[in-house]
C-alpha cells in the first residue's frame, strides 16, 4: 500500500479570512497553537473532527482545505 501525503491550504485560508490568527483559530478547534502551527506547516495531520471544525471556522469547504496527494 502507498503512502498518502495529506496537503492542505489551512494557512491560506485563514489568512484570507482576516481575522483569525493561529492562536485565535487553534482555541475555536481545541488544539494548542503548535499543533495548529505543525498542521499549517504539513507536519502534521489532524484527526477528521479537527479538521472539520478548521473548515467550520474558516467557512471553507474540506475538500478545498485537505487533499490527499499520492
Amino acid at each position: 500500500m502507498k503512502d498518502i501525503v495529506v496537503q492542505n491550504n489551512v494557512k491560506l485560508a485563514r489568512i484570507e479570512k482576516g481575522n483569525l490568527n493561529q492562536s485565535e483559530l487553534a482555541k475555536l478547534v481545541g488544539v494548542t497553537r503548535q499543533t495548529m502551527n505543525l498542521i499549517e506547516s504539513q507536519k502534521y495531520n489532524p484527526t477528521i473532527k479537527v479538521c472539520l471544525l478548521i473548515s467550520k471556522y474558516l467557512g471553507k469547504p474540506l475538500d478545498e482545505l485537505f487533499w490527499a496527494k499520492e
